[in-house]
């Protein structure tokens, strides 16, 4: 089922006319949902104003991920959890064992979208390309769809979404119309998360979590997050019991006790907490010690899918929370 909020979008952006969009905002708001219902509404057989039929053989095509106009350019780790086809040579490098998914947008995958957006269109509705994370390009992979960006076959449109727009090259960004995602109120993204089976009470809950971005709160849920635990474990860390944190991985880790440090800092600065209730947070800490703190979580986040051993990363990632939570200061 299509948000409601995607839906109001993807009318807006079936309204205007351009050939290159750019969707842009921070995770869990649905960009890369809005960019496929604009992809499939532009090849539609029947298209309406509010988006594709969902029926024509175009939509189908589109569903079972074989539409003959519609390039996707994604990293292969990425394309491999939503159910896209490789292309037959990296398949089979992938099989063979000669290397492992690319975390990338790698430049062989650019260039076949290329040479596509150069052949005619099957079906006669044009062509699309969609990237998706647009950020995932590196700098020869970005360059080398400059060109085709700027001045595109007649019939071909691109999309682009990200989460990170400002990881882009200038030169990508200035070559296309930029839309903002938009953010939901929060009794439309807890309505969503009901309707996707998420319990009325725990909806709010992994709402504030993710802080208020309705499809990371689906992945929490999805993920086996229990809302009465995240409520609980700020106060129970600062006692000294960790067990309830000893089921999650490193990189879940060091997220949520990004979010608790975030809280607690902006506690200290006179602001709201964005991800916990004011009521769940231990006593505000040493601004100097949370400061800390957060530089040493930034450090860790950027090597945490590294090899390391996970029990003994988790026991220092408490070690250090426990020193901040107890260190106090004058307010």
């Amino acid at each position: 089922m299509i948000a409601p909020w995607i839906r109001s979008q993807l009318r807006q952006l079936l309204a205007q006319r351009g050939h290159a969009w750019l969707l842009h905002g921070p995770s869990g708001l649905g960009q890369y949902n809005l960019a496929l219902e604009l992809s499939q509404a532009w090849l539609c057989d029947q298209p309406t104003p509010e988006g594709a039929c969902g029926h024509c053989g175009s939509c189908h095509q589109v569903q079972v991920r074989s539409h003959t106009d519609l390039a996707v350019l994604m990293p292969e780790t990425e394309m491999l959890a939503r159910g896209w086809p490789l292309g037959e040579k990296a398949q089979a490098d992938i099989d063979d064992k000669k290397r492992k998914p690319s975390r990338e947008i790698r430049v062989e995958a650019m260039r076949d979208a290329i040479e596509f957006a150069q052949r005619t269109s099957g079906r006669g509705r044009g062509k699309v390309v969609l990237v998706y994370p647009a950020d995932r390009m590196n700098a020869v992979t970005a360059n080398a769809l400059l060109k085709t960006l700027e001045e595109p076959p007649g019939d071909v449109r691109f999309v682009l979404a990200t989460e990170a727009a400002h990881l882009l090259l200038p030169t990508i960004r200035s070559r296309c119309l930029g839309h903002a995602m938009a953010w939901p109120a929060p009794t439309e993204a807890a309505a969503w998360l009901q309707e996707e089976g998420v319990a009325a009470a725990a909806a709010p809950v992994l709402l504030r979590a993710a802080g208020g971005r309705p499809e990371d709160a689906l992945r929490l849920h999805q993920a086996g997050l229990d809302a009465r635990a995240w409520s609980q474990w700020p106060k129970a860390l600062a006692r000294g019991e960790a067990a309830g944190l000893a089921d999650w991985g490193p990189a879940d880790l060091v997220e949520a006790l990004q979010k608790l440090c975030h809280d607690l800092l902006a506690q200290r600065c006179g602001a709201a907490p964005r991800f916990f209730e004011p009521a769940d947070l231990p006593p505000p800490a040493s601004v100097e010690a949370l400061t800390t703190w957060w530089r040493s979580l930034a450090a860790t986040s950027r090597t945490v899918d590294h090899p390391f051993n996970a029990g003994l990363m988790a026991e220092d990632l408490v070690t250090q929370a426990r020193a901040a939570l107890h260190s106090r200061s004058a307010p």
